[in-house]
């Protein structure tokens, strides 16, 4: 996380931006990115993502050091990891390239999981490979189980939770690419 801080605080200063501007375009209070650059607090994907709209750069180059420009992704090479502030676990399915629009995952949800409600351009596809996992999707709940799918625009208000006693595991298909 350290090189991600400080690319963030290099990009800013390369930009010109005081951390009022950057607070601007992203919403997120300056006390909070000054906490960010120094590294001194966990940063949300939905945080970074919005830091990366404002400095104009895609958030997968706050990733670069897990690049595969192999196309294939070996079971070695499949290492898991968690977004600050989260306690559900990802690992990529993809490769890097330039181009790449879609974001496969495979995403494991502890039991009683409950994500934020979020909405951004995109489509989202889920394929729930253990365990079952309730969907929130404009205002909507759908129970999707083990064997079912559920496919939707991300320009809706989704949230997703496992109500279960046990971990739920989900293969993750969304665009656009974040990771």
């Amino acid at each position: 996380m350290e090189e991600i801080y400080k690319k963030i605080r290099d990009l800013r200063k390369q930009r010109d931006l005081t951390l009022k501007e950057l607070s601007e375009k992203t919403g997120l209070s300056i006390s909070f990115l000054s906490q960010v650059e120094r590294g001194s607090t966990s940063l949300a994907i939905t945080s970074l993502k919005k830091i990366a709209d404002a400095l104009e750069v895609p958030i997968t180059d706050f990733f670069e050091n897990e690049e595969n420009k192999n196309f294939v992704v070996k079971l070695e090479n499949q290492k898991p990891f968690r977004i600050e502030g989260s306690s559900a676990e990802y690992v990529r399915l993809g490769g890097n390239f330039n181009g790449r629009s879609l974001e496969p995952l495979i995403v494991t949800l502890e039991p009683g999981f409950q994500g934020d409600v979020f909405s951004h351009p995109g489509e989202e596809f889920y394929y729930i490979l253990e365990g079952a996992v309730i969907f929130n999707v404009d205002g909507k709940e759908y129970l999707v189980k083990a064997g079912e799918s559920i496919h939707f625009p991300s320009s809706l208000p989704h949230s997703w939770s496992n109500p279960l006693p046990y971990k739920s595991k989900i293969l993750s298909i969304t665009t656009p690419a974040i990771f």
